[in-house]
């Protein structure tokens, strides 16, 4: 029956102008970067209990991971059940210290504390590791702040934890053959109306540039991350969008945009062209934010597919490194994982079934009848069955539930 549902989804398609199986062929290559800090409620494995820097995980659903073990078990059960070409998304906060932990400090790491990591990544057959220093999370935060501090000694520290970072994911970058994202993205804001908005840009803007100074151009992707607001952070925050579009593009490095971190009538579908004009490389976090930078588990929802379609119309597969950040602790973890890695890859399906060069020549002649037309018929072709069809070639299951029922049942609940 699958098959036969395929064959007649695969001549609806093409009479469209649509080539499932090379929709399939580049889906299966498009490499996501799954994140681990979903599965431990983002605490990570030195030393911190709790989050801080106007970010928080709501929940107590049980089976958090709660060594590395766990965690490795778990993101190996998600990986399992998710279909397509996975990267790993790793913070710093994940490092392997052994007998150095509480002996070595963020500005100490090295890239021997996450070679496990490295080890796991390959023997999952994963396409490589992305990385993100941890400024958060952390007593050394002074006053909330970070690379921004007025403090030298509590600034210092953290330029330093920057250049660790890039220095680990250069080698994260050669042990994979591929090159290595690196996500900077600091807290640092005030909870009221500051006396001051531009000395801490002023300082942030120093720190960035002492932290990229000599950074592998080779094997490293710089990015840095804007956010509107945060918990406790309500009236300023100094990594605003304007000042790192402008230091991304004076430093010609990459800008990345979280769909979480605008306000809620702002769309990253809408970012990611104006920043393609500009740039080589886009870099996402795709979440789900629910009125504000909230972390909700992907979904197969409309702004998902935007974020999608513009990739795909816009031949950006190679240009845009999708990656996931979400955490929810009120639902089973892998469940989480999968459910929005799958929201990704069918987002990305969607927009690759779509007769995107019609679509493009209607609305240059100005046919903006048939081009909502088209748009309307194209929802309801037969996607399902051709994403039934993917998920066949690459073996992952159809429903995963019952095999999150099962993990469920016989390795989380044992965890109290």
């Amino acid at each position: 029956m699958a098959d036969i549902r395929y064959t007649s989804a695969k001549k609806i398609y093409a009479s469209y102008g649509v080539d499932t199986e090379a929709a399939i062929g580049t889906l299966s290559a498009v490499p996501v970067s799954v994140h681990c800090w979903q599965g431990d409620d983002v605490i990570g494995f030195d030393g911190s209990d709790s989050l801080s820097g106007g970010i928080q995980t709501t929940g107590n659903y049980p089976g958090r991971a709660r060594t590395p073990e766990e965690l490795f078990a778990d993101i190996a059960e998600a990986m399992r059940l998710m279909p397509g070409t996975k990267r790993l998304n790793l913070h710093a906060s994940y490092a392997f210290l052994g007998a150095d932990k509480g002996k070595v400090d963020r500005d100490g790491y090295t890239y021997e504390y996450f070679k496990p990591w490295v080890e796991f990544a390959k023997g999952l057959g994963l396409d490589g590791i992305d990385f993100n220093p941890t400024f958060f999370g952390h007593p050394k935060m002074k006053d909330g702040l970070t690379l921004s501090s007025p403090d030298e000694e509590t600034r210092r520290f953290w330029v330093e934890h920057g250049r660790r970072s890039l220095e680990i994911a250069a080698e994260l970058g050669k042990a994979f053959g591929k090159p290595c994202l690196v996500n900077i993205w600091i807290p640092d804001g005030f909870k009221d109306v500051p006396a001051d908005r531009l000395g801490p840009r002023l300082r942030l803007k120093r720190s960035l540039d002492e932290m990229l100074e000599g950074y592998d151009k080779q094997w490293v992707v710089p990015a840095v991350e804007s956010k509107v607001f945060g918990i406790g952070l309500e009236s300023y925050t100094v990594g605003s969008n304007e000042f790192y579009q402008n230091y991304a593009a004076s430093r010609g490095i990459c800008c990345l945009l979280d769909n979480g971190h605008y306000h809620p009538l702002e769309y990253v579908s809408d970012k990611i062209p104006a920043l393609l004009a500009f740039y080589d490389t886009v870099a996402l976090h795709v979440t789900r934010g629910v009125r504000w930078d909230s972390d909700h588990v992907v979904l197969f929802e409309d702004e998902l597919k935007e974020i999608a379609k513009e990739i795909v119309r816009n031949d950006a597969l190679s240009k845009v490194k999708i990656g996931l950040d979400y955490f929810d602790a009120s639902i089973n973890r892998i469940s989480a994982w999968v459910t929005g890695q799958r929201a990704m890859q069918k987002a990305l399906l969607y927009a690759l079934l779509l007769p995107h060069a019609k679509m493009k020549e209607l609305q240059d002649e100005g046919n903006f009848t048939e081009l909502m037309y088209l748009q309307e018929e194209a929802k309801l072709l037969p996607m399902e069955d051709v994403w039934a069809e993917y998920l066949a070639r690459t073996g992952c299951p159809d429903r995963y539930y019952d095999e999150i029922v099962r993990y469920e049942s016989k390795i989380l609940k044992e965890r109290k």
